[in-house]
C-alpha cells in the first residue's frame, strides 16, 4: 500500500512537471511573438519619423509658373527624400493626379531642404481644395488651399 501511494504521487509529480513545462513553453513563444511585434512596430515608427515632410505654401496665395501651380515641400525628417513621381502620389480633392500632371524640381531633398512640386493648372479649378501628398512609408500630408 505504501508503494502504490508513493507511485501515485510520483506519477502526479511527473505529470505536473510536464504540464508546467508545456505551459511555460507556450508563455515563452507568446512573449517572444509580442517582443518581435513591438520591435517591428518600433522600427516602423522610427522610419515614419525619418520620412516626414510638410507643404509650406501660403494656402491663400498659390504661386504659378507657366502652366503649373507651385507647391513647396520641406523635408522635416531625418533622412533624404527621393522626390519623384514614383515615390510620391498626389490627390486633389480625393482624385488621383496622374504622374504626367506633376513633377518635382529636385530628384532628392535633404533634411531641412525645400523642393518645388509643379502641378499642371488644368488639374485644379478655382475654389477651395485639399491636396493630399503620400510619400515613402505611406507618410502623408494634407494641405487645404484656395485658388
Amino acid at each position: 500500500m505504501g508503494f502504490s501511494l508513493t507511485a501515485t504521487q510520483v506519477v502526479f509529480f511527473i505529470a505536473s512537471i510536464i504540464i508546467a513545462s508545456a505551459v511555460s513553453g507556450v508563455f515563452v513563444v507568446v512573449i517572444n511573438d509580442v517582443s518581435s511585434s513591438l520591435e517591428e512596430r518600433g522600427n516602423r515608427v522610427e522610419d515614419q519619423l525619418d520620412y516626414e515632410f510638410k507643404i509650406i505654401n501660403d494656402p491663400k496665395n498659390i504661386p504659378t509658373e507657366g502652366s503649373n501651380y507651385l507647391f513647396y515641400l520641406k523635408n522635416i525628417g531625418g533622412k533624404k527624400l527621393a522626390t519623384t513621381n514614383t515615390t510620391f502620389t498626389i490627390f486633389i480633392d480625393g482624385e488621383l493626379v496622374v504622374t504626367s500632371n506633376f513633377n518635382f524640381s529636385d530628384t532628392t531633398t535633404g533634411t531641412d531642404e525645400v523642393t518645388t512640386i509643379y502641378v499642371v493648372t488644368s488639374v485644379i479649378s478655382a475654389g477651395d481644395h485639399t491636396l493630399r501628398l503620400v510619400g515613402p512609408q505611406a507618410i502623408d500630408e494634407e494641405f487645404m488651399f484656395t485658388i
